[in-house]
């Protein structure tokens, strides 16, 4: 049987609260032109958000296709955190696009799998 590549609605850090939360206590790691926003969670598993600036990209058309570029990018290597996922305390990522240009899928493709390979590490040390 395959593996399913899924970004199920549980995955997803959709509650307001649990964002301005992140934002304010959460730590943050620069990869290219992605802030990563992340922190620990009472709930298991990994819950991600994305987000672009309205100022950088005026047009909706290219911060939506910007945040769905990510959340594919996120979706395919989302396994390379799979370590973390198994533990009881959960984690909560958001990604912030921070660039003046719009991306190539495999330069963001690439600075994702820094960023995701940068948080397994920093996690798995402590």
């Amino acid at each position: 049987m395959t593996q399913r590549y899924t970004l199920s609605s549980a995955q997803r850090l959709k509650s307001k609260k649990s964002i301005d939360g992140l934002f304010n206590t959460g730590q943050r790691s620069v990869v290219g032109p992605l802030r990563i926003f992340h922190a620990r969670s009472n709930e298991k598993g990994i819950r991600m958000g994305v987000g672009v600036s309205a100022k950088n990209f005026k047009r909706a058309v290219d911060r939506n296709r910007i945040k769905r570029q990510m959340r594919e990018c996120y979706r395919l290597q989302k396994e390379i955190l799979l370590a973390i996922a198994q533990e009881p305390k959960g984690l909560n990522l958001f990604f912030v696009y921070t660039d003046r240009e719009l991306p190539e899928y495999a330069h963001l493709f690439s600075q994702m799998q820094k960023g995701l390979t940068k948080l397994l590490a920093l996690y798995q040390s402590s």
